[in-house]
């Protein structure tokens, strides 16, 4: 008896063989990538426009330097997944057309302002830090397409983060207003960075379902106390505090306990409620639309190097 498509499918799942995209899928399973990975590729888009302000207001060149290579990695990270998430059957102009008609998500925290240059070093430190833990064990994703665009995002992840902690341990080594300015950073990005790993498992069934199809490898609440635990440690580098009454060590989990996420919150933001999300939704229509002109000179290009190939 031949094996059924489903069958095989679970199979390969089972036996952590790759789902290619010329390869039968689920069709929950196709909608649940589209929905993941497009919201991914989108968070990286939007990501750009916190610290893209900051370009021309940085302390150094240096500064300047390394915060444009970072903008421009999260350019191609936008890319690399956009590209990945074509091969389930949807453009790429049909996943930004979802999200300027708000249908489609990007992650919350980027609908927080960055008042402060320190700003810049809490999103590199924590916000970085985060998609980190996160994101690595995607590299292990059972789709193909997604795993290996994930192996380079990581590589530059990792460094964007070491990136924004250099920048915090430097305030926190300065003037009194330097190390005020990076304890305010730290005190307004702690919250929102935790609720990135998204609701409670008990909350989250999207993300149960993802770790049976082996999409993700790990619950929200186990990347979170995670990435709790290692930040405590590092806090203490900065000698700065994280802004929880409730946080101390517990020798019985062997894990750092935390204080209660504001959900409110963080569903607020996720309805367009957030301190930004009308100003950077607007300002992707907006470069979205001012773009156009090199897209269809782009397209004619290609269309007469194609018509001129044809005639040779």
């Amino acid at each position: 008896m031949h094996a059924t498509e489903q069958e095989l499918f679970d199979s390969k799942i089972s036996q952590e063989i790759r789902i290619e995209p010329k390869d039968w899928m689920p069709e929950e399973y196709r909608k649940m990538l589209i929905r993941q990975m497009s919201q991914h590729a989108h968070s990286e888009i939007v990501g750009m426009l916190p610290e893209g302000n900051w370009i021309t207001r940085a302390p150094s060149l240096r500064r300047k330097a390394t915060l444009i290579a970072k903008v421009q990695d999260e350019a191609g990270h936008g890319l690399y997944l956009y590209s990945a998430t074509e091969t389930l059957g949807i453009t790429r102009d049909e996943t930004i057309e979802q999200l300027h008609a708000g249908k489609a998500k990007y992650s919350s925290i980027f609908n927080y302002p960055t008042l402060t240059w320190a700003d810049i070093g809490a999103i590199g430190w924590l916000v970085d830090g985060a998609a980190i833990m996160n994101q690595v064990p995607l590299c292990r994703a059972s789709y193909g397409p997604y795993a290996r665009a994930m192996i380079r995002i990581c590589k530059e992840e990792s460094f964007h983060q070491r990136q924004g902690f250099e920048i915090l341990l430097t305030l926190s080594r300065g003037s009194e207003a330097q190390r005020e300015m990076c304890q305010d950073a730290i005190n307004r990005w702690w919250w929102p960075s935790l609720m990135m790993f998204g609701p409670n498992d008990d909350a989250s069934p999207n993300s149960q379902r993802s770790m049976q199809w082996k999409i993700k490898r790990f619950s929200n609440d186990e990347l979170r106390q995670k990435f709790v635990d290692v930040c405590v440690d590092q806090a203490k580098v900065l000698h700065m505090d994280l802004p929880d009454k409730d946080l101390k060590w517990n020798p019985d989990s062997g894990h750092y306990d935390f204080g209660e996420i504001n959900w409110d919150e963080f569903y607020e933001v996720l309805k367009g409620n957030g301190p930004c999300n009308h100003e950077r939704l607007e300002a992707r229509k907006k470069a979205h639309e001012e773009g156009r002109w090199v897209r269809e000179a782009a397209a004619a290009y290609a269309r007469k190097k194609n018509h001129n190939h044809a005639l040779i």
